[in-house]
């Protein structure tokens, strides 16, 4: 056989492990990727579940003892965000209304340059709510930290959750999966900022995934568990 038809023979059997290992790849890739939305849909669909007939208008929610208030953006010179102060007048709207008695206003202190729970008071104060009607969690660093603290530190028992209508489904469940007899009520004012908006959508979306594994393993919450309130009055 010519050396030249060697060579190119041998060229030709190289490429084909190659564009095997290409094509493994890039299987590989797609189930992972399929495996990620399975997954992604089972915890949405499971976290639904939980909220399912537990998610109210502001006309028809039951009376609960305390609305949770869940912390969001707050700009580094102490301001809430637009979706911050959303839901702080939401909660401020429920206790004029009667359907809660307490608001908790549960987030993060340990940012560098702003604290939501000291933003979140301020605000309510400079609103008009009085300050023995409002309970500060420092330590509600994500969803599932602040309705678990909300249970064993605060000992509440029943409560409302409060935040934008795409976050609602997951705090709810979250909060019955817990053991809370949570309803919830969302804010849909801010849903102008669309980009904002749709973006705490996906992100919503995604962080089923974290709810459920940290449900399944029974996550003990990461702030200081002694850190805390006297037990509120339970319904």
């Amino acid at each position: 056989m010519p050396r030249h038809r060697d060579r190119k023979l041998r060229r030709q059997s190289d490429r084909i492990p190659r564009v095997g290992r290409v094509g493994l790849l890039a299987a590989g890739v797609g189930v992972v990727s399929t495996l990620g939305v399975v997954s992604t849909a089972a915890a949405v669909g499971y976290v639904r579940r939980q909220a399912h007939g537990h998610l109210y208008s502001l006309q028809d929610v039951p009376v609960t003892p305390v609305g949770i208030v869940f912390g969001a953006l707050v700009y580094a010179d102490g301001a809430p965000s637009a979706f911050l102060r959303a839901r702080l007048d939401l909660g401020r709207e429920l206790l004029d209304r009667g359907r809660i008695s307490m608001i908790l206003v549960t987030g993060d202190h340990a940012a560098e340059f702003f604290d939501e729970t000291e933003a979140m008071r301020r605000y309510l104060v400079d609103h008009g709510v009085p300050k023995d009607k409002i309970i500060v969690d420092r330590y509600g660093f994500d969803t599932y930290d602040s309705v678990v603290r909300a249970r064993d530190v605060f000992g509440i028992r029943q409560a409302t959750m409060i935040t934008q209508s795409y976050h609602l489904p997951r705090a709810v469940g979250t909060a019955r999966a817990v053991g809370l007899d949570a309803v919830g009520v969302g804010d849909r004012t801010v849903r102008n900022r669309r980009l904002a908006w749709v973006k705490g959508v996906v992100r919503d979306q995604l962080a089923c995934v974290k709810t459920v594994y940290d449900l399944a393993a029974h996550r003990p919450p990461i702030g200081d568990p002694a850190a805390g309130a006297p037990e509120l009055v339970r319904n």
